[in-house]
């Protein structure tokens, strides 16, 4: 196995040459509308918080909307929290929406509506958390920064610790891994490189059936030199979406978003009644997250709406 050394992968697994993946990379990468030239910071951060546990597929169109719509940050800071959660649709998890708005009156207050560019400056941004952080820094400023998503674990435990998939993760070790991946390449080179192994662990090293026989790292990868052994971490459980309280309550926000105001409790009750524990438990979580809000009269209305 080819090893290019590192003072800071001393005592650990050592990496195969990377620089295949960035090779591989130019034949192979997708062209996702965040990626293309022209794009801004600001826009690459809107994208990255819409891909949190939701697929590109989904994420397209409504990012094309939003950066059309809301192109800068004092567009987003001018909006009310209750025009992004309308804009956010059906991506999930719309605390994001509400996340991206707060952000964006935070850097129009901080920073003059300019995204800053350190992590730390990130990482104090309302709703950025560590990977956001990096992945901004990393993307939208070309810095040499670590940046570790599920699939960029995949392919160091598989190609470099020799394990069937990622084990659950940790900061500390995840970009220790990923810092002396990056080392196999020069500088300049590494934010790409970031890029190219989420790409490589999106498209073909998954997490089932990864296609080997077209892997750029086949050669050096641990897990196929060790026969691709199965079961080596324990299987992650699916997280089911039918009839939880997450289905629930989109299904309470949906009734919210298509309406011009403030509507009745039964308009609610109406959206879910398979379980009315289960949909009073629902609203009462919206109204906790300050999704929705509720008038004096009873009534209920997206935030910033009543």
């Amino acid at each position: 196995m080819p090893v290019v050394g590192s003072p800071r992968n001393t005592g650990r697994d050592p990496v195969p040459d990377l620089g295949t993946v960035l090779a591989w990379f130019d034949r192979a990468e997708r062209d996702l509308p965040w990626r293309r030239d022209g794009v801004t910071p600001w826009q690459i951060l809107v994208s990255e918080v819409m891909l949190q546990q939701t697929p590109v597929v989904r994420v397209e169109p409504v990012w094309h909307e939003w950066v059309r719509r809301w192109p800068a940050p004092a567009d987003l800071a001018r909006a009310t929290g209750a025009d992004a959660v309308r804009a956010w649709g059906k991506l999930g998890y719309p605390r994001r929406a509400m996340r991206l708005h707060a952000c964006a009156q935070a850097i129009v207050e901080r920073h003059g509506g300019t995204v800053p560019s350190s992590v730390d400056e990130l990482l104090a941004l309302p709703g950025v958390g560590d990977y956001t952080a990096r992945a901004v820094a990393c993307f939208a400023f070309g810095q040499d920064v670590p940046v570790v998503d599920i699939n960029v674990r995949r392919v160091l435990a598989r190609a470099v610790a020799g394990e069937s998939d990622a084990a659950a993760p940790s900061a500390k070790r995840d970009l220790a891994a990923a810092v002396d991946a990056l080392a196999t390449v020069p500088e300049a080179k590494r934010p790409r490189l970031s890029a190219a192994l989420m790409e490589l662990g999106a498209l073909v090293c998954t997490a089932r059936s990864p296609r080997c026989g077209e892997c750029p790292v086949s050669g050096d990868c641990a897990w196929l030199a060790a026969g691709a052994p199965s079961g080596t971490v324990a299987p992650r459980k699916v997280q089911k979406y039918e009839g939880t309280d997450r289905q629930a309550r989109g299904r309470l926000l949906d009734v919210l978003r298509a309406s011009d105001g403030a509507v009745p409790r039964a308009r609610l009750d109406v959206a879910w009644e398979r379980d009315p524990a289960q949909r009073d438990r629902a609203l009462d979580s919206l109204l906790v997250d300050g999704l929705i809000e509720q008038t004096e009269d009873g009534l209920f209305a997206l935030a910033g709406e009543a």
